[in-house]
């Protein structure tokens, strides 16, 4: 059963029993606010992971990645939580500029 550990929510961790879910709907089952102004569509980035460890059991970026990454709106170690399916441990953070107010990070 792969995890997700979140660094900067206090080193969270989530054990997946569904793999054929997306890493954004896995982290909201776990009623853990994440943000995605558009609903889960690749359309932006507000649901962007840093990605510290298991970024290749991601495989290629997906359409809207690879249209996001051309516009200089993800970095190399960085993938839309609502893209990837979870096949491995990974080891992520809530990337800055995507942080909710009223949620508690670590550093």
């Amino acid at each position: 059963m792969p995890k997700i550990l979140i660094r900067n929510l206090n080193n969270k961790t989530i054990s997946a029993n569904e793999t054929d879910a997306t890493i954004l709907d896995i982290i909201h089952s776990e009623n853990i606010d994440w943000m995605h102004a558009c609903g889960g569509k690749g359309k932006c980035t507000t649901c962007k992971m840093i990605v510290h460890s298991g970024l290749s059991s991601f495989g290629p970026d997906t359409e809207p990645e690879t249209r996001l990454r051309g516009l200089d709106r993800l970095a190399e170690n960085e993938r839309l939580a609502c893209q990837c399916q979870l096949k491995a441990d990974i080891e992520v953070s809530v990337a800055e500029s995507n942080k909710f107010p009223h949620v508690e990070y670590s550093a």
